[in-house]
């Protein structure tokens, strides 16, 4: 596999100039850092939570766990983890666990955790297990322009 279409389609349709950034292939955003040579802090992670409204894309670095008590006290809310299944179909052009952080390119309602916001450079998921996107700090903003940011992490 390689770059995702979706992905694809959404840095063209915003004019965002990006690399691929190959790598062996992983299993983890931690395997991934190392295996690519990028600091952890400086990849975008997807996690993708979901409640009785809907799905949710919260985008963190991927030194980092996603506080779920915050989260549901913050947007009273009481969202849960969506499983491995329910990524599979919402990202079915990607390998399994290789979510893109590109929320509103798959219509998903998105979270942008505000220790990313200051990246001079952001490595995130092709949509495969190999590839990473690499794009400007500010071109990264760009693609999530709308979202709502917060402190929606904390460093593990």
């Amino acid at each position: 596999m390689s770059i995702a279409e979706t992905v694809h389609r959404y840095l063209a349709q915003h004019s965002i100039s990006y690399d691929l950034e190959a790598h062996l292939h992983t299993g983890s955003s931690h395997e991934t850092a190392d295996a690519a040579h990028v600091r952890e802090d400086h990849i975008a992670k997807a996690v993708v939570v979901k409640d009785t409204c809907g799905y949710v894309m919260v985008v963190v670095p991927a030194s980092n766990w996603v506080e779920m008590n915050h989260l549901n006290k913050e947007l009273n809310r009481d969202f849960h983890l969506a499983s491995e299944d329910e990524l599979k179909t919402l990202f079915s052009d990607c390998e399994t666990g290789a979510v893109p952080p590109l929320g509103p390119a798959y219509g998903i309602e998105t979270f942008l955790d505000e220790s990313i916001m200051s990246l001079a450079n952001v490595y995130f998921e092709a949509g495969d297990h190999e590839e990473l996107v690499h794009v400007g700090g500010e071109d990264f903003k760009a693609l999530l322009g709308g979202v709502r940011h917060g402190y929606y992490s904390q460093e593990h």
